[in-house]
């Protein structure tokens, strides 16, 4: 990831210093939890993914580190939503915003980043970009309350969970791709760039569903199983029961439908030996393959090359 990074160093620098900016508020209140959701560490993978696109369409302007800031912006307060919804009590390793200082602060100052971000929009003045982006950031909200109401569903199938971690998490990827795209005045490239992004999302979020059953919860700042805790239907899960005895399947659905971590133990064991997680990475696999053929049109470059790298990355990563 640092190499990646490196490509696009003093631009990420520059999206990083008007985050900061952007974060200014006379309540104080929303300043704190702004910063200590946005400071907690982490990837920063969507604004990277929207400068390599712009770098990878021949220039980072102004208006390409606004959209990355954007983006993280609106990828905070979904996290912020996310963590209140899910009553998490940790990310990245640390107490959620939502622990630290209650759901009712965490809602508002989710609320203020996504008006943020729009503000910023509207600043950098392209009307399709602003229209892409309103559009994600309501699939996303679409996503969330999916989510919601399927939790505890031990019936859910792959077309639903497939559908969910789109609207959730891949869209947002292939926002960031195809925004730069836009601001670039590529239109050749939008395209392109919307699959890669969308597939690369896909692929990263299928691996984080294999972290949830096998990832080392220092690495991960999770703790193994949250995803069953909070009766989450994954594709490890949907495989386990596809694949497992019925008394070991009905163990599963009964986790699930109860949210109840009792038979973690148990449920990871016949997660691990059904194969599972092989298969979920499998299946993680081929749509890093179809991200890194959607980039077939692009020019060669090292912006380029960054973007086939994070297809690799996806799939090797441990948190």
């Amino acid at each position: 990831m640092q190499q990646i990074r490196a490509v696009v160093a003093s631009e990420f620098d520059a999206v990083n210093d008007l985050i900061i900016e952007q974060l200014h508020s006379d309540v104080g209140l929303v300043e704190n939890i702004g910063h200590y959701i946005v400071d907690a560490g982490g990837k920063r993978l969507r604004p990277m993914l929207a400068l390599l696109s712009a770098g990878a369409c021949g220039n980072i302007s102004d208006k390409h580190i606004q959209l990355a800031a954007v983006i993280e912006f609106i990828h905070t307060a979904t996290l912020l939503h996310d963590d209140v919804v899910d009553v998490s009590t940790l990310r990245r390793g640390r107490p959620t915003a939502n622990e630290k200082w209650g759901s009712a602060p965490s809602v508002l100052v989710g609320d203020f980043l996504y008006s943020r971000a729009f503000q910023i929009l509207v600043s950098i003045g392209n009307l399709n970009l602003m229209g892409l982006l309103s559009d994600t950031t309501n699939t996303i909200a679409e996503g969330e309350v999916l989510q919601l109401v399927r939790a505890g569903d031990a019936s859910a199938n792959r077309e639903q969970y497939f559908t969910v971690i789109q609207n959730k998490t891949a869209v947002l990827f292939a926002a960031a791709c195809c925004g730069a795209a836009m601001l670039s005045e590529r239109a050749d490239y939008a395209d392109a760039l919307y699959d890669y992004g969308l597939n690369l999302g896909m692929a990263f979020q299928l691996i984080d569903d294999v972290l949830d059953y096998e990832g080392d919860p220092e690495s991960t700042g999770k703790n193994i199983g949250d995803d069953l805790n909070e009766g989450k239907v994954t594709l490890p899960l949907i495989y386990a029961m596809e694949q497992a005895s019925p008394a070991e399947a009905d163990l599963i659905r009964h986790a699930i439908t109860e949210k109840s971590m009792a038979n973690l133990t148990d449920v990871v064991r016949i997660v691990r030996d059904t194969g599972a997680l092989d298969y979920t990475r499998q299946v993680a696999r081929e749509y890093s393959g179809d991200a890194l053929t959607a980039l077939v049109p692009l020019r060669a470059s090292s912006h380029h090359q960054a973007l086939l790298d994070l297809c690799k990355l996806a799939l090797s990563r441990e948190q």
